[in-house]
């Protein structure tokens, strides 16, 4: 991965990482808790998820214990505190992203998964699989947003972020 497509995705996952926030504290007060029948429970579930993920490989790109025994918490924070801490992790991803070198990239990162397994990757495929595993589940929370009556997810595309959202970051 080239020097700008690290930043640059690094910058399109906090946009969009905001976008969903800000749909989700947009719905009705109950609906982002709201039981559903998906792998993490609800929508906050599932965004402490990405944010659990999003810590679990910052831990591994400096090299130490992340602490966590799991892939999620049982619980999740509210969700005021939840983008407090998502903002916080993902202004750490652009802060890192904007220090790397076309070297530091390519470095290989060996770690071990909550499951036991080790394997490894540089740090540019990490960056990129934070930035797709992301992707992913906020498309779950997308799919529960279509749940709520009249409700519709926000745009979040790649293109739509070059189109409107880099010049908001």
């Amino acid at each position: 991965m080239d020097l700008a497509t690290a930043r640059m995705m690094a910058h399109y996952n906090q946009w969009s990482n905001k976008v969903m926030f800000d749909a989700v504290a947009a719905l009705p007060a109950e609906e982002p808790a709201k039981p559903r029948p998906s792998l993490f429970k609800n929508m906050a579930h599932t965004l402490n998820h990405i944010y659990v993920i999003n810590r679990i490989w910052q831990a591994h790109l400096e090299g130490r214990d992340h602490g966590y025994d799991a892939r999620n918490t049982k619980d999740h924070p509210p969700l005021p505190e939840l983008w407090r801490l998502q903002q916080e992790i993902d202004a750490w991803y652009v802060t890192w992203a904007g220090r790397q070198t076309a070297d530091s990239l390519d470095e290989t990162v060996s770690y071990t998964l909550i499951g036991g397994n080790h394997g490894t990757m540089t740090r540019g495929e990490i960056l990129l699989h934070v930035v797709m595993h992301t992707n992913y589940h906020r498309g779950y929370v997308a799919q529960m947003i279509y749940d709520v009556p009249g409700c519709r997810p926000p745009a979040m595309d790649l293109p739509v972020y070059m189109r409107e959202g880099r010049s908001a970051v």
